[in-house]
Parts: structure tokens; C-alpha cells; sequence
């Protein structure tokens, strides 16, 4: 298909649930200029570099996710960043914080800010939930997972952001000591968790 008018891409854009990368939108036949007359007349509004979106469309409520999620996807959200979407941290996370296989060549992105972290074996590929954020199947660690994660990440991120990502899971959100443990048994860290865990219950 060759998208040769705004009215051909615009249908194009629709068919996608109105987000395109550059590379995809070219893919579907849509010429540059076209895209770019878009974008000047603002039917079309970046939300990452290579990224466009609909304008018309309701403000994203995750618009970093959905950045991250469409420029990198391999990734998985996590640490702070996925402590940040369960609802469970006090932290504000001012970059989105990745997981990506040990190898893989860290990702350019100017917008938004990323921070990545590489992980290996279960510790990668164990928890990952694919949740659809504003249209957008957004790869991210659940809350079992990314607590245990926080607490393997500790000496960086600091235990007390681990302990009340714990503590808060377990008491507000029903998340089950079992499930923690689980994850803590992948990834090895079983006898750190074990007593922050006991206080906890």
C-alpha cells in the first residue's frame, strides 16, 4: 500500500491505533514529506524522536512508557520505574529505569531519559508482565518481581526504597510473602529477603 495523500496516512495512523515509528509509517507507504507536512501543520506531534502520534487523540497518561516501549522493544520496565506504575514507592522516578539482556547495545534515546540496567537468565525473563498502556503493549516486571529486584539493586538504589516497596506490596496491595520469596529463590537472594520479610508479616 502506498499512502500517497495526509487523508491516505491519516488512515494509516488509525489503523495503528494512531502511533507510528518513522521507520514503521514508511513501511506502510506513507512518503516522508508527507509525514513531515503532518508534523508542521500538527495532525502528527512527536512523542519521541522517530515516534509521532495522532494529535486529536487524548493525552497519554504514560508517555514515557509508551516512548520506551516503542524505541526499545526488548525492554523490560523496571526497578523505580515499575515501583512507580504498581503504586507502590514514595520515589518519583525522574528517568525510566530498562532491563535488557548482558550484550545488548545500550539504546540512544533522547526522550525520555533512560537508565539501563542488565539483567541475565530468570533474573531477565522471569515476572514480566505485558500490560496495554494507552494502546500499547508496554513489557514490565510485576511487583513480586521488581521488589526483589529493588533489593538485588540495593547498594544503588538504597534498602529503605526496597523495604517500603516490600512493606507497602504485602500490607496495602495483598501481594503474598509467597510470591516475593519465589522470585527471591530465582534470583538468589533468598537469605537477604528472608528477614526484612519476618518483620514484615
Amino acid at each position: 500500500m502506498v499512502a500517497s495523500t495526509p487523508r491516505d496516512a491519516l488512515e494509516v495512523f488509525e489503523q495503528h491505533g494512531g502511533i507510528l515509528r518513522t521507520k514503521d509509517a514508511l513501511a506502510q507507504g506513507i512518503h516522508p514529506r508527507t509525514l513531515y507536512e503532518l508534523r508542521d501543520q500538527g495532525v502528527i506531534a512527536p512523542i519521541s524522536r522517530g515516534v509521532y502520534r495522532l494529535a486529536s487523540l487524548p493525552e497519554l497518561a504514560y508517555p514515557d512508557l509508551v516512548a520506551v516501549a516503542l524505541r526499545v522493544p526488548r525492554a523490560v520496565v523496571c526497578l523505580v520505574s515499575a515501583l512507580a506504575y504498581h503504586d507502590c514507592t514514595s520515589e518519583v522516578p525522574h528517568e525510566v529505569q530498562i532491563a535488557l539482556p548482558r550484550g545488548t547495545k545500550a539504546p540512544q534515546l533522547d526522550s525520555p531519559p533512560i537508565r539501563v540496567h542488565r539483567f541475565s537468565g530468570a533474573a531477565l525473563t522471569e515476572g514480566i508482565e505485558v500490560v496495554p498502556l494507552d494502546g500499547i503493549a508496554v513489557r514490565i516486571y510485576s511487583l513480586g518481581k521488581t521488589i526483589v529486584d529493588c533489593f538485588r539493586f540495593r547498594n544503588r538504589l538504597g534498602t529503605d526504597v526496597a523495604v517500603e516497596a516490600m512493606s507497602e506490596a504485602i500490607t496495602q496491595q495483598g501481594i503474598r510473602p509467597a510470591e516475593i520469596l519465589h522470585y527471591a529463590r530465582l534470583c538468589r537472594i533468598e537469605t537477604v529477603i528472608l528477614p526484612y520479610l519476618e518483620a514484615i508479616q
